[in-house]
């Protein structure tokens, strides 16, 4: 498992996870500073949407390229339970 595995999503992911760690080290700078609860609990609510989201966007991406070289052609049938497999993962 050495090889390089890109997609195109990646350069995005990498930019929000980037936005994320530097608001995760302000929301580290609040509770240090003493600031309420409610707004730390706002501001690790964001940080942990936008993992959640680079999560996302990352496990979609998968799904739709690199389960589709796997799978190939399939028939009608199965082609509607991958596609429903993909679906559902939005639910995640």
């Amino acid at each position: 498992m050495n090889e390089t595995h890109r997609h195109t999503t990646h350069s995005d992911i990498i930019k929000r996870l980037k936005r994320a760690e530097g608001h995760l080290r302000s929301v580290t700078e609040m509770i240090e500073a003493g600031r309420g609860c409610l707004e730390v609990a706002q501001q690790l609510h964001a940080v942990e949407k936008a993992i959640g989201q680079a999560k996302k966007t990352l496990i979609q991406d998968h799904l739709d390229h690199c389960l589709e070289d796997i799978v190939g052609p399939l028939s009608h049938k199965k082609r509607q339970t991958v596609d429903e497999f993909k679906e559902i993962t939005k639910y995640l």
